[in-house]
């Protein structure tokens, strides 16, 4: 009998895409002809290794395709090859949401706006970093852009919404204007 097939753990997988992301970067800066047939057999694969799950996505039923499409590594195969079942937006949102927390941590808030023209648009009010982080805003809107961006590339850019600002009531009960407290309504 087989010895089974050995699996990866997350963080594995997670070294070995960093990895080839080096490689293939490396690869694609070198100059010639070598570097260039280099990377033909990667992208070949590529397609293949694609047109193999587009089948099995073809294959599944409803539930197994959101049980594909939850799982992060799954997920983002999807994504790569234009096959997941969600459309961009809900998975961009869905993002936000996840951060939400970790930012509310940090004494700010994180609010989905919806998509506008491919730009992902999100409210950040606050500071979004409590005393003493170091960070600030700027670390959270690229943290934001990131997490969208991965998990909904289709997107072009992402775009942090200016926080409504609500005016004061322009009308003033005409019982508080001009009316004095005398000493007895104050006991």
């Amino acid at each position: 009998m087989a010895d089974a097939a050995v699996r990866l753990t997350d963080p594995a997988v997670e070294a070995r895409l960093a990895r080839l992301d080096e490689v293939l970067a490396g690869l694609e800066s070198a100059p010639g002809p070598a570097a260039r047939e280099a990377l033909e057999p990667v992208l070949l694969l590529s397609e293949v290794y694609g047109e193999a799950l587009a089948r099995i996505v073809d294959l599944a039923d409803e539930r197994l395709g959101e049980r594909l499409a939850a799982d992060e590594l799954l997920g983002h195969l999807l994504v790569l090859h234009s096959l997941h079942p969600e459309p961009a937006e809900r998975r961009a949102e869905r993002a936000v949401e996840k951060l939400r927390p970790a930012v509310r941590e940090r004494g700010g808030d994180l609010e989905w706006a919806g998509v506008e023209g491919g730009v992902a648009r999100v409210r950040l009010s606050g500071t979004g970093c409590g005393s003493g982080c170091g960070g600030g805003s700027a670390d959270v809107t690229e943290a934001v852009r990131a997490a969208v961006l991965a998990a909904a590339p289709e997107l072009t850019a992402v775009e942090p919404v200016a926080e409504e600002r609500r005016a004061a009531p322009a009308f003033v009960p005409l019982g508080s204007i001009g009316r004095r407290v005398t000493a007895q309504e104050v006991r």
